[in-house]
């Protein structure tokens, strides 16, 4: 099982207008939220660790999260107010993001919340800008601290600067949860925000001398370059009718996962052993997932039947 740590929130889209204003159309989400979602999803056991406010809104989150399969046994319960996100889209879909959730339930995690991890557990992802509001950030980085060498350790920075604008801060808070990490995934956007005078390849290569044996950079439609111990090699993209890109990268993250679980390589030895071959199968994967996802509105992540094997 895998133990998704982060936040959950509400993607809120302006919808119809009227004579005096708009209609609002709120989907769940959160990049953590989703990511374990999408792994229950594709018949992969997943549980969520993150601050859920007590409020309509966030016990309507928790009751999703089990409803679609996902352990909460790990959710922390706040009194604090829910996050939303405005979510505005541009003319290829892609969305930008105004972020209301100071204080918020998701950004109020103390050490006093780090859970007592069971045996069932066997890799630990993080992401998102839970990596670095406060406590939480600090919390999870700990958390992260405590299982690196012992439990697979996954990293996907999704880097939002309306909720923290310092990439200095972004970059050192990356570079502290690469150090623990054994994946790396990565979109284009964000290398070129945390890194912005270092090649791709450059970027990689020092993040393998840290130990990290799998570095993902996705690129959108054109696919994803791919290192594995230092073999690089490109995916291709998949073309699709775009409806929106929201949720597209947490797909193509539960479906690496999902596809490395499948081949029984989501361990630390199993990462270890992985070839090339199954690397290029479990990126094609992913792939395929985040397209599906493309295809509709807002974060609607597949099932594992609407995909092929592996």
């Amino acid at each position: 099982m895998f133990l998704i740590c982060g936040e959950a929130l509400y993607d809120v889209f302006p919808a119809e207008e009227t004579a005096t204003g708009f209609t609002l159309d709120a989907r769940i989400g959160g990049s953590p939220f989703n990511v374990a979602i999408g792994l229950s999803r594709l018949g992969r056991e997943a549980a969520l660790f993150g601050g859920i406010s007590e409020d309509p809104l966030g016990r309507r989150l928790e009751r999703v999260l089990r409803e679609e399969g996902v352990d909460t046994r790990h959710v922390i319960g706040k009194a604090n107010p829910t996050t939303l996100a405005l979510v505005g889209l541009d003319p290829a879909g892609v969305p930008h993001y105004s972020f209301y959730g100071h204080e918020a339930a998701d950004r109020v995690l103390n050490l006093v919340d780090l859970p007592n991890l069971a045996e069932d557990i066997t890799g630990l992802h993080f992401g998102s800008y839970s990596l670095v509001v406060e406590p939480t950030g600090s919390t999870f980085l700990t958390l992260a601290q405590q299982q690196s060498g012992q439990r697979l350790i996954s990293l996907d920075p999704n880097v939002r600067l309306n909720v923290e604008p310092d990439a200095l801060c972004w970059r050192e808070r990356v570079e502290a949860f690469a150090e623990t990490a054994d994946l790396v995934k990565v979109s284009d956007e964000d290398l070129e925000t945390l890194f912005p005078k270092a090649g791709a390849g450059d970027v990689a290569t020092a993040w393998h001398r840290q130990g990290v044996q799998l570095v993902v950079i996705t690129k959108g439609s054109e696919g994803a370059l791919v290192s594995l111990r230092g073999e690089v090699f490109e995916a291709p993209g998949r073309k699709v009718e775009t409806v929106d890109t929201v949720g597209a990268g947490d797909t193509f993250q539960a479906a690496l996962l999902c596809g490395l679980q499948e081949l029984d390589r989501a361990t630390r030895a199993g990462l270890r052993a992985l070839s090339l071959e199954d690397c290029r199968r479990v990126v094609a994967f992913a792939i395929d997932a985040a397209g599906i996802t493309c295809a509709r509105r807002g974060a609607d992540l597949p099932r594992r039947d609407e995909l092929p094997d592996l």
